[in-house]
């Protein structure tokens, strides 16, 4: 999902989606067996960090930063940090480089430059949520926010879209603010503790009477964040029932606890005692296939008898 921003607003705009994605992605796991193994709640963060990760055993003792990161602090003037960082820490993959002389093109007034080794560069670099550049349309700027899984509806998916923009939009207003009372390495962790634990998982956030960060359960803070949500939305020009629909999913799925991570687990659960574990796992995928073409949304999906 990608949302378009003012370049004059980017940071604020960025450091509110680096806040927004942790208890958006506890609640929105759907991806806890790999090769029949049960991981994370959202084992994809953990695998495509692992399989894209280009460092020697000397980068990663030295704690470089991988190609796939959530990221190193909050941004504090724009897009073109981010875009720098990318190019000082990582080396091309693809050395590939095009016929247009960037300089020359804009001194003959011939539009935006297209930068076209710069986007083929970020095209290797995949943090959660990424700065994107576009010459189309006179030139704008992008939040690329990779987070989300896919499934397991659309409604849950439109849900989740809709939480983290809402959200976002929401945060974005007093980004500075919360910056400044909240440590970058919070939100690191929040993201990953999301991934690993889903609705189970203790996230940190600025809800004390002072702002100072404290402790909550997600499933908690999503039920807290769900009224900042619908405001983002909103406010941004989307019907407010339409967003109050999307959102009661949210709410329910936080208040019943069974996102598709954990619809998955107590599936296989329920039906490995009279099956092994590569048959229970395909038995769950015939269910899930089934409920997933009914379209309604995972926290009503009953568990196998």
């Amino acid at each position: 999902m990608h949302l378009r921003v003012d370049p004059d607003r980017f940071a604020d705009h960025f450091n509110a989606a680096q806040l927004a994605t942790g208890p958006v992605l506890a609640v929105a796991g759907n991806s806890p067996t790999f090769l029949g193994h049960r991981l994370w709640e959202e084992t994809r963060v953990a695998l495509f960090k692992q399989a894209i990760d280009d460092r020697d055993a000397a980068g990663r003792s030295s704690r470089r930063i991988s190609r796939v990161a959530f990221g190193t602090g909050w941004v504090r003037s724009g897009p073109l940090e981010l875009l720098e960082e990318s190019v000082r820490l990582h080396e091309p993959v693809l050395p590939v480089v095009g016929p247009e002389q960037p300089l020359d093109r804009l001194d003959r007034g011939d539009g935006v430059p297209a930068l076209e080794e710069l986007r083929l560069h970020q095209g290797t670099v995949w943090r959660w949520n990424r700065a994107i550049y576009d010459p189309a349309g006179g030139g704008h700027l992008r939040i690329e926010l990779r987070a989300l899984p896919s499934g397991p509806t659309v409604t849950d998916m439109l849900a989740n879209a809709a939480f983290l923009l809402g959200l976002t939009l929401a945060l974005a207003g007093d980004a500075g603010t919360l910056v400044r009372r909240f440590a970058f390495q919070q939100a690191h962790h929040n993201f990953y503790r999301a991934a690993q634990f889903g609705l189970g998982a203790e996230l940190a956030w600025p809800l004390g009477p002072d702002g100072r960060a404290r402790t909550v359960p997600a499933a908690e803070l999503v039920r807290q964040l769900v009224p900042a949500a619908r405001e983002g939305l909103v406010g941004a020009g989307v019907l407010a029932e339409e967003a109050d629909g999307l959102l009661e999913v949210i709410a329910a799925r936080a208040a019943s606890g069974q996102t598709g991570a954990v619809w998955q687990r107590q599936a296989v659960a329920a039906l490995e005692p009279g099956l092994d574990r590569g048959r229970a796992l395909a038995a769950m995928l015939e269910r899930y296939l089934g409920h997933q073409h009914g379209s309604a949304p995972v926290h009503t999906w009953p568990l196998p008898g």
